[in-house]
């Protein structure tokens, strides 16, 4: 039996997937769309987290050279977006295994998991870490919306964890699938809204220039049009 990672529970865990360079960056290999705007809401809520003490679970994709795609091993387009990162961290490598430190987010601040996969939980380390973590709210953002992210969410959703997407917070390749998914997830249970909502208003400059998007409704459910052209 695998002992339990944290006993105590914590009111909240920020999930931060996939906010790498490949992703993020104009010349990125896998950019998403609505990367600029998306950045800043990130860079939000990275600072709500770190002004609020909130563990911080990082999500990577990471690929082996001979992938010839995006987020390869050794390349630029992999490494996280600098202030996605905080300094008391520890990364663990997608090996199979599921070996981690019974006391890992006591000593550490965030915890970087890479996976080479777009479901996170079909790595054992992630699934074992995600699984076992007690938090009242797993609240998540990064990329992309249509993938890595609902995977995340309905993982989630089906072990029985309360799940909140920061939809101004992630990133989508295709803006229709991206409806899709963040409807799905709010039929799932997952509760939908933005980076106001959570963390109150910004004064942080925006990240470039980019099609603004306006919340059409205050609740909590309204979010899924909340992607740009």
């Amino acid at each position: 039996m695998i002992r339990q990672l944290m006993k105590t529970r914590r009111k909240q865990v920020l999930i931060d997937i996939n906010t790498q360079k490949d992703f993020f960056v104009d010349d990125g290999m896998a950019r998403v769309g609505n990367r600029r705007r998306v950045l800043s809401h990130i860079r939000r809520v990275m600072a709500f987290a770190r002004a609020k003490k909130i563990p911080v679970v990082s999500i990577c994709e990471v690929h082996p050279e001979n992938n010839g795609g995006f987020c390869v091993d050794g390349t630029e387009g992999m490494h996280k977006i600098n202030y996605t990162l905080l300094n008391n961290r520890a990364s663990f490598a997608a090996d199979n295994n599921t070996d981690l430190p019974v006391d890992l987010l006591r000593e550490y601040r965030q915890i970087i998991l890479h996976k080479r996969c777009l479901d996170p939980f079909d790595e054992p380390r992630i699934d074992r870490l995600l699984s076992e973590i007690r938090a009242n709210e797993f609240v998540l953002i990064g990329a992309c919306a249509e993938g890595a992210v609902e995977a995340t969410a309905l993982g989630l959703l089906q072990r029985g964890k309360r799940v909140t997407v920061v939809v101004d917070a992630v990133g989508a390749q295709d803006k229709q699938k991206a409806r899709h998914a963040f409807r799905k997830i709010a039929a799932k249970g997952a509760r939908l809204i933005d980076t106001r909502k959570l963390a109150g208003i910004s004064h942080l400059k925006s990240v470039g220039t980019f099609h603004d998007d306006i919340m059409q409704d205050s609740s909590d459910v309204v979010a899924a049009d909340l992607l740009v052209e």
